[in-house]
């Protein structure tokens, strides 16, 4: 009996080591499902595969964002956000603005200035106030005419100010 017990203690092993390294393995391999929608604008430059391209998003006078906020904004709750972007090209470059992808629109609380500050330069400030949880996401502003598209992302994020 000490032989059956002995086989059959070595099968149960060889079984359970068999299923852990089974769901061990495949551990990682599966691809994330909560992939982020939002691409962080950086500036488009540099070398493009076909000429076309190249040309188009090289322009003299496509849109260049030439000053803009920084990259990473942290907010107090209740307090006012503001977001700045220059740019400049010929024609004049339009700008506009988004947060977590989606173009912003009239709302009560975000506010677009926008000033000609040359013949080939515009300056555009969005102002948030106040400042909600909700406001927390990436905003881009996008700034485009005939020649190119140019774009800078800005992440925030909240905190809370406590009173001492």
């Amino acid at each position: 009996m000490g032989f059956k017990n002995i086989i059959v203690a070595a099968l149960i092993t060889a079984i359970i080591f068999g299923i852990i390294t089974d769901v061990c393995g495949k551990r990682g391999r599966g691809r994330s499902r909560s992939k982020s929608r939002v691409q962080i604008g950086l500036p488009i430059t540099g070398k493009y595969r076909d000429p076309e391209s190249d040309q188009y998003y090289n322009h003299n006078d496509g849109a260049k964002i030439v000053m803009a906020s920084h990259f990473d904004y942290e907010y107090v709750l209740g307090h006012k956000i503001v977001f700045v972007c220059v740019a400049r090209g010929n024609p004049r470059p339009q700008i506009t603005w988004y947060k977590d992808g989606t173009e912003l629109y009239y709302h009560y609380n975000h506010h677009v200035h926008e000033w000609n500050i040359a013949e080939d330069s515009i300056k555009s400030k969005l102002e948030i106030d106040p400042g909600t949880q909700m406001d927390a996401g990436v905003y881009e502003c996008s700034a485009d005419n005939k020649y190119s598209i140019d774009r800078r992302s800005f992440k925030t994020d909240f905190s809370i100010a406590f009173e001492s």
